[in-house]
């Protein structure tokens, strides 16, 4: 599919953005946002388990991972608008600029003690999460301008979203394996080392003007005013339905499965399948976009959903999750790329950036404050209570997508 996407001339009036995208830019959007992506999930894993070595209490382990989600909700905005202003290149270095000087406080974190040992990480996890989400903006918003329609805005959004599966995986097992071998400090620096794949990747991308606001835009405008756009408001209403169901999903499994003794080991491996077959589906969704329409398909994903957590508390065994993981995999999976391919396609083209960062705010909110409302509410009712609740209400809400965009 990376070859139908050849570099061509604009169309009159088209945004200069939208002139060139080709599979090799394509393939250096993806190493970009593993780079720094996979930098923040290492930093996210090893530096609660370097809280906890030194003496931390859970809650303070529960903050400094907060912190790595909370920090984007603050800066999401300004990335937005960061991203629309100057494109790609300028964000980006901004983006690892601040991965980096994260990485660089873990390490120095290692060499104190006490509660400076904790400030310091906990500077270093703001600014990695910041870092992070500044360069999701500016690479999600550059291959979103280049895109030439609603199919190959899916086929785009769909190779980009396995970069943060892939993220997922390099950067936590990086750095497990450095802190086997040399301890934090050894995993600090490796993580100080993915963002510059982040800058040798962004050399293929070319360096092209922001499309500019058009003719009789008001300045000064309020970012706010953008929740105006008819269908933003339901679209992204979805889009945090959605992302609740992966944060109950993250948090009720190894409840569920430590309540029915299966070990670490097989509710890592049902968690992990879950996440393969996020992957998998959005690496075959290219070859299937021009089948694909975005509302049809988000909305028979939370009907899905919606199915697949009204039974999910019924699985009693490994095997029946683990299938189960699967089927929500592809569900949760699918939908991801098509939201993304709505978003632009409501949104004017010099207020992407702008968009994407309330999407953001949205995702990293429900990141930050979900799991604890699940920990609340799971309390009183229980795990399965707690998927089944989820699901009635992405089910219910399946309406919400009706009608999202007009293709």
């Amino acid at each position: 599919m990376l070859r139908r996407m050849a570099p061509r001339v604009a169309d009159a009036g088209a945004p200069a953005e939208r002139a060139v995208l080709s599979g090799r830019v394509l393939l250096a959007l993806v190493a970009g946002q593993v780079g720094i992506h996979a930098a923040m999930a290492g930093l996210r894993m090893a530096a609660p388990l370097q809280a906890l070595t030194d003496g931390a209490t859970a809650w303070s382990v529960g903050i400094l991972l907060s912190l790595f989600a909370f920090a984007p909700v603050l800066v999401a905005l300004r990335a937005g608008r960061l991203a629309d202003r100057h494109g790609y290149h300028h964000p980006v270095r901004i983006a690892v600029a601040l991965t980096g000087m994260g990485a660089a406080l873990a390490v120095v974190s290692t060499l104190l003690v006490g509660w400076l040992n904790m400030a310091t990480l906990a500077v270093g996890a703001m600014l990695t999460g910041a870092g992070a989400n500044i360069g999701m903006i500016a690479i999600q918003r550059t291959a979103g301008q280049a895109a030439r329609g609603a199919t190959e805005r899916v086929r785009i959004f769909s190779w980009l979203g396995a970069a943060p599966s892939l993220a997922n995986v390099v950067g936590p097992v990086t750095a497990g394996f450095m802190i086997d071998l040399g301890g934090f400090r050894a995993a600090y620096v490796a993580m100080l080392a993915l963002p510059l794949l982040t800058l040798w990747a962004s050399r293929e991308v070319p360096r092209l003007p922001p499309p500019a606001s058009p003719a009789g835009a008001p300045p000064g405008r309020s970012a706010w005013s953008l929740l105006d756009a008819p269908g933003m408001k339901r679209l992204l209403f979805v889009n945090w339905l959605l992302s609740a169901c992966w944060d109950v999903h993250s948090f009720a499994v190894p409840i569920l499965g430590h309540g029915y003794g299966f070990s670490a080991s097989t509710i890592g491996l049902v968690l992990g399948t879950f996440t393969l077959s996020v992957t998998l589906v959005r690496l075959a969704i290219p070859l299937l976009a021009h089948r694909m329409h975005e509302v049809t398909v988000v909305r028979s994903a939370m009907v899905g959903t919606a199915a697949i957590f009204s039974v999910y508390p019924m699985a009693h065994s490994p095997w029946a999750m683990a299938g189960l993981a699967m089927l929500l995999g592809l569900t949760l999976g699918v939908t991801q790329p098509m939201i993304m391919s709505a978003l632009h396609h409501i949104t004017p083209d010099h207020r992407h950036g702008e968009a994407l960062a309330f999407r953001s705010m949205a995702i990293n909110l429900s990141s930050a404050v979900m799991p604890l409302a699940f920990g609340a509410v799971g309390v009183a009712v229980g795990a399965a209570s707690l998927f089944r609740a989820v699901g009635a209400a992405v089910g219910a809400g399946s309406w919400s997508a009706r009608g999202l965009v007009a293709r």
